[in-house]
């Protein structure tokens, strides 16, 4: 039985109980917002040590990060180790994009290595054994497409990223249309070109029963994946991306009565005023269910700071009812993040998340800062740091400009604004030379 056939069934399983007790939310209601498709829980119940993650309607907005090797990055020792930074900077989920090394021994070892929920894109697993044949990605099949799937999906896979509505119609869309980028997903171009090659329809989409089959079979959750989604601001909410996401809403509803959970990826590159019209669609469109979206990107023009402009966009998604935020690093664009890149780019999703849950409600978030605030009244530093989201980077700053047992922080000094408040006799009198200065 799924998590959303238990929920149908009136069931509160150990997963939602779980749920219910972090996020500080009756496990009623809980049910009730499973029930309905507002929230997945993300669990294989075939994995030994994951934990379940709630991402939905008024739970904390969650928080991926990718990791994966590459041809030109094949360590995977050294992926493992991004998983474990990401996981110790706050991540709540990891995706794995590996397309390089024994990919199933990767993604066994990330699961053995973090206990957090894991996604994948199968299909990245069946074009890369498709080029080692000896061919390319249009010697991919659909049976080796769909034994991926089952394959995954038996190894414990909590979510599968699915581009099901890369169909020969929005292909034929999006090229009359014309777009400043064409498509950036790399699962989505992978479909793109299999099906320019065969003549023929996405497999995922054609064979859309069977992909529901091994979901409810394992429970895995499908991401519904926005492989038309935009790569350019300018791009942004065109009619390719909004066909695909009326095909997801349709899709939605035929994994639900199926008993399988979903939630629907967005956009992309997004200009400031179209994200909220973006989330807003999605939410109509696809009936509440979860919205999964990297970013989104408010601008083009920030190579090196994406973490920046993700987080400016992510906040404003989240804010507007976005329940997952993909985290995106300094290296976007530019290369395969380090581990440096894979901390700022949690962080910053973090940030953009916590935000959005001050605005949404949600329990915990607001008192949080309230906490903080009394703590920087108090000039108590040690509970600064336990309090920050990131908290090693505040007493890093702090103790690198000041020995710790001095009250004030060196932007002030002795006329601190806090102390002269709580005792104004504190600040010291003018020197001579300060009260000479003109």
């Amino acid at each position: 039985m799924t998590q959303r056939e238990a929920a149908l069934a009136g069931r509160i399983t150990d997963e939602m109980a779980s749920v219910a007790a972090e996020e500080r939310i009756p496990e009623k209601e809980l049910l009730e917002h499973v029930r309905r498709g507002e929230t997945v829980i993300l669990k294989n119940p075939g994995r030994r040590n994951g934990r379940p993650l709630g991402v939905g309607r008024k739970l904390r907005t969650k928080v991926n990060a990718n990791v994966g090797t590459s041809q030109d990055s094949p360590d995977a020792e050294g992926e493992i180790a991004k998983a474990r930074i990401a996981v110790g900077a706050g991540a709540d989920a990891l995706m794995d994009l590996s397309t390089s090394g024994d990919l199933g021994k990767i993604r066994m070892s990330l699961m053995e290595a973090v206990p957090v929920a894991l996604g994948t894109v199968p299909i990245y697993e069946a074009a890369v054994e498709a080029c080692r044949a000896g061919g390319d990605i249009s010697d991919m099949t659909v049976e080796s497409l769909f034994a991926v799937l089952e394959r995954q999906a038996e190894q414990g896979v909590d979510f599968f990223t699915v581009h099901c509505g890369v169909t020969r119609r929005s292909l034929e869309r999006l090229t009359r249309q014309g777009r400043v980028m064409s498509i950036v997903s790399r699962g989505g171009s992978f479909l793109a070109s299999w099906m320019a090659a065969h003549r023929a329809e996405n497999p995922l989409y054609e064979g859309y029963d069977r992909l529901l089959d091994i979901a409810a079979r394992h429970d895995v959750t499908l991401s519904l994946g926005d492989g038309l989604r935009p790569g350019s601001i300018l791009d942004a909410t065109d009619r390719a991306q909004v066909e695909e996401l009326i095909l997801l809403g349709e899709l939605t509803r035929r994994a639900w009565d199926r008993g399988v959970q979903v939630m629907i990826e967005g956009p992309g590159h997004v200009p400031l005023n179209q994200i909220e019209a973006n989330i807003r669609l999605q939410k109509s469109l696809c009936e509440n269910a979860p919205f999964y979206v990297l970013g989104p990107l408010v601008t083009d023009a920030a190579p090196g700071y994406d973490h920046i402009t993700a987080a400016i966009g992510g906040a404003v998604a989240a804010a507007a009812g976005a329940d997952f935020l993909c985290y995106v690093t300094p290296g976007e664009h530019l290369r395969l993040p380090d581990g440096e890149d894979v901390r700022q780019g949690v962080v910053a999703a973090r940030i953009a998340g916590h935000a959005a849950d001050i605005v949404k409600g949600v329990p915990g978030a607001l008192e949080r800062d309230r906490a903080m605030s009394e703590a920087r009244r108090r000039l108590d530093w040690e509970s600064q740091y336990r309090l920050a989201l990131d908290p090693e980077r505040p007493r890093t700053l702090r103790q690198s400009s000041l020995p710790e047992e001095e009250e004030v922080c060196t932007m002030c000094g002795p006329y601190c604004a806090i102390r002269l408040m709580r005792d104004p006799s504190s600040v010291p009198e003018p020197s001579p030379a300060e009260e000479s200065a003109p």
